[in-house]
């Protein structure tokens, strides 16, 4: 019970936050680009974190463990708060080019852009069903095993490839070229981010070493 109080507490502020950086910026309840994203948003993660409380309650909870202060690593809780301000520049940036019309995207790429942020969502909590230990912050446990098949065996940061396929479509989603502008510095940092991961995996992680070794892909198959 508790769980799920704090996965609604949860849900409903992350919801309130995105509906205010949204409409604020908009200056209008007319978006039914909002709309949609919010509702694909909520069914998208709703679904995996009801399937996650009933069969693998501590991995949500270390899902939900998130924010710079989770951080141990300093380096960390910096790359962690300007991926998030990121993220919410591009929601405001999306919303303002709604408000003045700087693009015009077809309703089809609006549709993409939900399917894509479904995606990259589905993925990212795959990947906690696939993996336990796949917190939001970087931490190693005691008794914490390498995982290597799954999407692990595709990439050793698949979590980071669903943050990415969500990132790109945020934007198209809301109906917004402009706010893809911001993808890049968000990829930046998430390449900081994965690179101090694997150092620390590395020193502290048993076998994962190996595991680098046996996937050579960090984010994207083939590319790197």
């Amino acid at each position: 019970m508790e769980t799920f109080a704090k996965t609604a507490l949860s849900a409903a502020l992350g919801l309130t936050a995105f509906g205010l950086m949204l409409f604020l910026p908009a200056g209008t309840f007319h978006y039914w680009q909002a709309w949609v994203f919010l509702a694909v948003f909520a069914v998208t993660t709703w679904i995996p974190s009801n399937y996650l409380m009933r069969t693998n309650p501590a991995a949500l909870e270390r899902r939900m463990h998130a924010g710079p202060m989770a951080e141990t690593r300093m380096l960390q809780r910096i790359v962690i708060s300007i991926a998030l301000m990121s993220m919410a520049a591009t929601i405001v940036l999306s919303a303002l080019d709604h408000r003045f019309g700087w693009s015009s995207v077809p309703t089809t790429v609006c549709l993409v852009g939900d399917v894509l942020v479904a995606i990259g969502l589905g993925i990212a909590m795959l990947v906690v069903i696939q993996n336990s230990y796949a917190a939001a912050n970087v931490t190693v446990e005691s008794d914490q095993d390498v995982i290597t098949t799954g999407l692990y065996g595709l990439v050793r940061h698949p979590m980071y490839t669903g943050n990415v396929i969500m990132m790109a479509g945020i934007p198209l989603a809301l109906g917004s070229y402009w706010g893809l502008m911001l993808l890049i510095p968000g990829i930046a940092v998430l390449a900081i981010r994965i690179r101090d991961e694997e150092e620390l995996l590395t020193h502290e992680l048993t076998g994962y070493r190996e595991y680098t070794d046996q996937v050579r892909y960090r984010l994207v198959p083939y590319v790197w």
